[in-house]
């Protein structure tokens, strides 16, 4: 991890970059075929950082016919594991001796704060490269128990060219869960960034070039979701589409799928995720820090954020009043400070979906106990509404923002209704000190993670995807990250 700089040194970054403007396509950047840009601004100060090439189909096009014919020859797809982890792994020392500017781009781009970019993001992007790189040469085949008449071999093959499309809360990080596994089976990559946050993908495209992947294996198409996106998800030479972002686009790529050549689309989408907290807790405070962190850890634009607190009666006002005390530690303000825990949103038009849900919670009357204001149209107050009923948008819908919705229950049996009753299922977290309670939460709430007596999403080693409307298909980390990449194929040879 890199040492945290003074808000100074942070400055003196920013001040001395230099931003990539250009698609990264067959080991080089590139404007446009059409020549249209369009801009990216800081989104903490309203700044122009850049004018970004605005990519189309036809250079959707052009990155995927470079990786074709990358993926074809084999000059990545046909190296021995040993090759492509040792190109992987210094690929990942370049992440780490970039770190600075990477923490700042992201941070700039985004309105993350740097503390979370420095601390975070960066590390853990570059440990999740080095996690996948070193599976590469991990990883065995099979046999099949045939006897001596054949020999039956049950072996991965990278699937080909893959489209990976990002989200814009966590640029460096999804990069890296996605591009990990990619790379580490043998597929080549063409990346669509979300159009608000692009800098970094192309810094890192630039680095990974640099370590020694091939031109052609690592393309990035910069661009809307229409004009990019949408070509990405139809074209007949991707092979696979792995998405994060909201549930309405995910059904979009099914349906591109669909209508183009059936291929394999991996989707991580949206959360509603309950914590649910039992009357039998046996240190209150720090259920607060985890709730605190859970809910407004990177303004709650994570799909993964405790949004929904259920909580037992019992001891719902003592958790409130912790809750409230710990609050007043994540200070908000100019992302670039590392004092600062939290950042502005990531766009005028994400501020004004969250803020629609504060006004909602004043139109409804409900019991706001800490927040609810908004500062400079860009930053907006850790915020927590009580006695939120189930039937509420606050209770149903992902806000994706810094809100917490608090929501009591009496017995167990409601707590796992009420943690139930959402069409999503990624996450959820539940604080007791009865291991019977405990095994019957983790059990019983159907989400793809659960953390006990803790907020988080495992490591490097565990997969992370959810159920119902929050995605299905395949799950980013972990070794089963690489089945997504790869296909199964049967090899019967005939003794006799």
């Amino acid at each position: 991890m890199a040492e945290l700089l003074s808000k100074e040194q942070y400055a003196a970054i920013a001040a001395g970059l230099t931003f990539p403007t250009q698609s990264f396509i067959d080991g080089g950047f590139r404007d446009a075929l059409s020549g249209k840009t369009f801009p990216t601004t800081n989104p903490a100060t309203g700044e122009l950082l850049a004018n970004i090439a605005a990519g189309a189909s036809e250079d959707v096009d052009l990155a995927v016919a470079a990786a074709k014919r990358a993926f074809d020859d084999g000059r990545w797809s046909k190296l021995s594991p040993g090759q492509r982890k040792h190109i992987l792994l210094a690929f990942a020392q370049l992440l780490e001796d970039n770190a600075h500017e990477l923490a700042v781009l992201e941070s700039l781009d985004s309105g993350k704060p740097i503390q979370e970019c420095q601390n975070v993001d960066v590390p853990e992007t570059i440990h999740t490269l080095r996690w996948h790189a070193e599976l590469i040469d991990k990883i065995y085949d099979a046999t099949a128990p045939t006897g001596s008449a054949a020999v039956s071999m049950v072996v991965r093959e990278a699937i080909g060219v893959v489209g990976l499309v990002l989200p814009w809360n966590f640029p460096l990080l999804m990069l890296a869960w996605k591009i990990g596994p990619s790379l580490a089976a043998g597929c080549s990559i063409v990346v669509k960034p979300a159009k608000e946050t692009t800098l970094t993908a192309l810094r890192v495209a630039e680095l990974a070039h640099q370590a020694g992947v091939p031109a052609g294996v690592f393309n990035i198409v910069t661009g809307g979701g229409r004009e990019v996106g949408e070509p990405i998800g139809r074209h007949p030479d991707i092979a696979g589409v792995s998405f994060t972002g909201s549930t309405d686009t995910g059904r979009l790529f099914l349906k591109y799928a669909a209508e183009s050549n059936l291929k394999r689309i991996v989707l991580e989408l949206g959360g509603k995720n309950p914590a649910v907290v039992m009357n039998d807790v046996e240190d209150i405070d720090e259920v607060a820090q985890y709730l605190v962190a859970g809910a407004f850890w990177n303004m709650g634009e994570n799909c993964s954020a405790s949004s929904r607190l259920i909580v037992h009666a019992d001891v719902k006002d003592a958790l409130l009043a912790r809750i409230k005390v710990h609050v007043r530690d994540w200070q908000l303000g100019d992302p670039l400070d590392p004092a600062n825990r939290l950042g502005a949103m990531v766009s005028k038009s994400h501020f004004e979906k969250v803020r629609s849900y504060l006004e909602y919670a004043v139109e409804q009357q409900l019991n706001v106990v800490e927040g609810g204001k908004t500062h400079d149209g860009v930053f907006i107050e850790p915020t927590i509404v009580d006695n939120v009923a189930p039937g509420s948008r606050l209770f149903v819908e992902e806000i994706f923002g810094p809100v917490l919705s608090v929501t009591t229950f009496t017995t167990l049996d409601e707590a796992i209704a009420l943690a139930n009753d959402t069409v999503y299922g990624l996450a959820a977290s539940a604080y007791t000190s009865s291991l019977r309670n405990a095994l019957r939460l983790s059990r019983e709430i159907r989400a793809g993670i659960v953390t006990v007596n803790c907020f988080g999403e495992g490591d490097a080693s565990t997969p992370f995807g959810g159920y119902g409307e929050s995605g299905f298909g395949g799950r980013d980390k972990s070794i089963w990250a690489h089945d997504q990449y790869t296909e199964i194929k049967t090899i019967w040879i005939n003794a006799n």
